[in-house]
């Protein structure tokens, strides 16, 4: 060892020849001194402990250190030897360079300067940080004697922070190595030395090869970091933008139990939750969605044993529940959003950022241990929407979770070794269990990515996008459903779930230019009726949503029939009790799982557009269609003409009915109160009579929505001839009139649409439904209500959607792959008509 002298005036050189520095002392300038890693964790203790952001300290060895240890070894004239015949497109040629490299480092032992810096950095966190033995006698008596042992020694986490690393337009993430409960100097400098080797593992010797970085002007930091013991609660990643999409107002967050390298790999599937981050900085609870992940292991310390962790199965019970609860949901949120906004200010332009958390199981206190920049959605145009479309169909071989929006298809290469991925072939899809960093070199090459397990964060996904690459993971099966040699395609361009065809599906890809598009002065509305679609439809140019069916997401989300969710005691088939029984697992009161998902589903397109209105239909089942729902039979009625019948309006004041409309009502109050959603405006479908109407405003001030309060409009679906007929008095009752062509068409001209027979008859460019379309504009404007149109007609007919800009209507609400098309007549017909 050094003598106390030259130990004193190494700790306290200047910055750029220091060998450890204090993460409080460095910041996000200092990337070049200590990696993107360690300067992030720095810039959040200095800059965000005081707005509440909890970071663990730590400290973290420097670039200077890591090129003093090889330039004191002589090394670097012997690496760049090793690697002048380095080729990354030859998996074995990689693999013999980086092994040769990587024991070099190892064998070489560190400079009597360096391991003393880091001894003393390590014994000083450790006074710190240490842990008294009162504190240990309060825990459970198989924890004590490993509590007392860490007393002194304290449990940190090192980890390699490359100078390269965690980039705007480039993610290091992976790259070299982490270890996790380490404890011990002899450990942590063992650590420490390993981390240096793993500046050249074969990934990231390849990934700095694509990327053109010299492998000699990258250096090497190591961070070690008090660890946080979420082997004993949970862990994860969250993103302050959506993954797949690029929506930038929501936060993703991800939770599974134990230690968060289960996560990062894709070992386990998470929970996810998506929060909108404008109103959530107003106040508000805007949980927009919860998904119940599987998480069928955790990482935990190897408590007695020879690892420093291992996996364990997590317990039935435990799968069955969320990871974290809503209140620490809203904090993560909340610090994604400062984070954010702290980088953004920082960097002088948006910076959506890429985030690991964890929760102290001890302590219950929730901590950020690592923020880099995302760097997939922050670097896409925003002038380019690309989309995949599928022009066919096949047999669904598996599914899983959608990485992306696009479609690849090839012969599957099924891997299950990665000492095996030589065998991998450019251009085949790779099915996996699971990827870590060590598939990277042939991951580029793949034209699709399935494996079985994994979220929206794992590892397989984030390289996936990086790459550009279609990739579904968590399927469960993929490896035992999908064969080598096999024809497959794999499509993400269908929602949220990610589907596997059987064979080579033929698809397309449509690229739409968004600069120099016109502004109308009829509002252009679209029709979402999907949530999982919403985020990515908010991309094209629109004025809002002039239809959102609650249909949709009773019978894809919910499933189940409302009454039979409040009658689930009483039900009589037992068949239908029991699969409402799994689908609700996770409610005790039944009826709070069809307010939980409609609030949910009607947020998410709330949220995608806002603060542009959202036009939401309440529900429009028919007594058949309500049948067809899980339990609905009990409950319906059956009707000679249900197109005519039980449906819209005269469904919600029913005795009958009423209780299961107060639902949709909660619900609809939940989004606008607790989200603080106040851009959607409810719409009454089928509503005959003005007098109906009034009713129907009766039941729903009932549970707090009244017009007029908290900016309160509600609307009526003009579809009725009574509607044109009585315009004038509904104009006393409503807001607003929407347009539903379809049935105004087939109520004007006596026919049944659904009926062949009379299908020919069926158009809503007939001069009587033009009149009573013409009518009710005309009525409408007269009493300063707004009217707009949701049906089909202006997205199948330009000629219609000339017709009704030459009425002078509103809004013309369209379905999503017309709103360009109609966007450009409308404007040229603005500009004959002079509007």
């Amino acid at each position: 060892m050094v003598q106390a002298t030259e130990r004193e005036q190494t700790l306290q050189s200047p910055k750029e020849q220091a060998l450890v520095l204090w993460f409080e002392d460095v910041g996000i300038a200092d990337i070049p001194l200590v990696g993107g890693k360690n300067a992030s964790l720095g810039e959040m203790i200095r800059q965000l402990t005081p707005k509440g952001v909890n970071v663990p300290t730590g400290f973290a060895t420097t670039a200077y250190a890591y090129r003093y240890f090889i330039e004191q070894a002589g090394l670097e004239k012997t690496l760049r030897q090793l690697f002048s015949d380095l080729d990354v497109e030859n998996v074995k040629n990689l693999r013999m360079r980086g092994r040769q490299a990587r024991a070099l480092i190892l064998n070489t032992p560190f400079p009597e300067e360096l391991e003393e810096a880091i001894t003393q950095a390590y014994l000083k966190l450790c006074d710190r940080y240490g842990t008294s033995a009162e504190f240990c006698e309060k825990l459970p008596p198989e924890e004590q004697e490993e509590c007392k042992r860490y007393s002194s020694d304290v449990d940190v986490a090192v980890r390699s922070s490359a100078t390269a690393e965690d980039l705007p337009d480039a993610s290091f993430a992976g790259q070299q190595e982490t270890y996790l409960n380490v404890y011990g100097v002899d450990a942590v400098l063992e650590a420490c030395h390993k981390c240096f080797a793993s500046i050249f593992t074969d990934r990231a010797i390849s990934y700095r090869t694509i990327k053109g970085f010299d492998h000699f002007e990258v250096a090497l930091s190591v961070g070690v970091q008090k660890m946080v013991r979420s082997d004993l609660a949970s862990s994860g990643v969250m993103f302050s933008i959506d993954t797949e999409t690029g929506f930038k107002n929501a936060a993703l967050i991800t939770a599974a139990y134990g230690l968060g390298e289960n996560v990062v790999q894709g070992a386990v599937n998470p929970d996810e939750y998506f929060v909108f981050k404008p109103t959530l900085k107003e106040g508000f609870r805007p949980i927009l969605e919860k998904r119940l992940g599987s998480k069928e292991i955790k990482m935990i310390y190897d408590v007695g044993g020879g690892k420093q962790t291992k996996n364990v199965p997590v317990p039935e019970s435990e799968r069955g529940k969320y990871a974290i609860n809503d209140d620490e949901i809203l904090t993560l949120a909340k610090w994604a959003c400062i984070i954010e906004d702290h980088y953004s200010e920082v960097r002088g332009t948006n910076s959506p950022m890429d985030i690991e958390w964890a929760k102290d199981g001890l302590t219950g206190e929730l901590f950020i241990v690592q923020a880099r920049p995302e760097t997939v959605q922050s670097q896409k145009s925003a002038s380019v929407i690309k989309n995949f479309k599928l022009n066919g169909t096949s047999n669904i071989l598996t599914t899983g979770r959608a990485v992306g929006e696009m479609i690849g298809a090839g012969k599957a290469r099924v891997i299950l070794d990665v000492h095996r991925i030589d065998e991998f072939q450019p251009g085949e899809v790779l099915v996996t269990n699971k990827t870590d960093p060590d598939w990277e070199p042939i991951m580029k090459k793949a034209s699709a990515i399935v494996t079985n397990q994994g979220g929206r964060t794992c590892h397989a996904a984030i390289i996936a996008r990086e790459m550009g690459i279609p990739a579904i993971v968590g399927c469960g099966n993929a490896t035992g459903t999908l064969k080598t040699g096999q024809e497959i395609t794999v499509s993400c361009s269908e929602g949220e779930e990610g589907r596997v065809y059987d064979g080579l599906v033929p698809f397309e890809i449509i690229e739409t230019q968004l600069d120099n598009l016109p502004r109308t002065r009829t509002k252009i509305l679209m029709n979402v009726g999907n949530p999982e679609e919403a985020f990515g439809l908010s991309a094209i140019p629109c004025d809002g949503v002039g239809l959102a069916r609650l249909e949709f997401i009773i019978a894809n989300h919910i499933k189940a029939h409302p009454l039979a969710l409040m009658n689930f005691d009483t039900l009589e088939d037992p068949l239908v009790k029991k699969e409402i029984g799994e689908l609700t697992a996770l409610y005790d009161n039944k009826p709070d799982f069809f307010v939980d998902k409609l609030a949910h589903g009607i947020g998410t397109i709330a949220a995608a557009f806002y603060p542009n209105p959202v036009v939401v239909r309440m529900s429009d089942f028919k007594s058949n269609e309500y049948a067809n729902l899980l339990g609905g039979k009990q409950f319906e009625p059956k009707e000679e003409n249900p197109m005519i019948g039980w449906r819209g309006a005269s469904r919600y004041y029913d005795e009958k009915y009423r209780a299961a409309y107060g639902l949709e009502c909660i619900a609809l109050k939940r989004v606008r109160d607790e989200m603080g959603l106040t851009n959607v405006i409810p719409m009454i479908p089928f509503c005959r009579t003005p007098d109906e109407g009034r009713r129907v405003l009766a039941e729903m001030e009932k549970y707090g929505l009244k017009r007029g309060e908290n900016g309160l409009q509600v609307y009526v679906m003009c579809e009725i001839p009574n509607n044109v007929i009585l315009a004038n008095q509904f104009s006393e009752v409503f807001d607003g009139f929407s347009i539903g062509s379809n049935d105004l068409t087939q109520l004007t001209l006596g026919l049944d649409r659904d009926s062949a027979l009379v299908a020919h008859l069926f158009d809503e460019r007939n001069e009587g439904v033009k009149e009573m379309v013409r009518l009710v504009i005309e009525r409408a404007k007269k009493n300063n209500r707004k009217i707009g149109i949701c049906g089909q007609a202006p997205s199948d007919y330009p000629e219609f959607a000339r017709f009704l800009v030459e009425q002078g209507i509103d809004s013309i609400s369209l379905n999503p792959d017309t709103v360009l098309k109609t966007m450009l007549e409308i404007a040229k017909t603005e500009a004959e008509i002079g509007g």
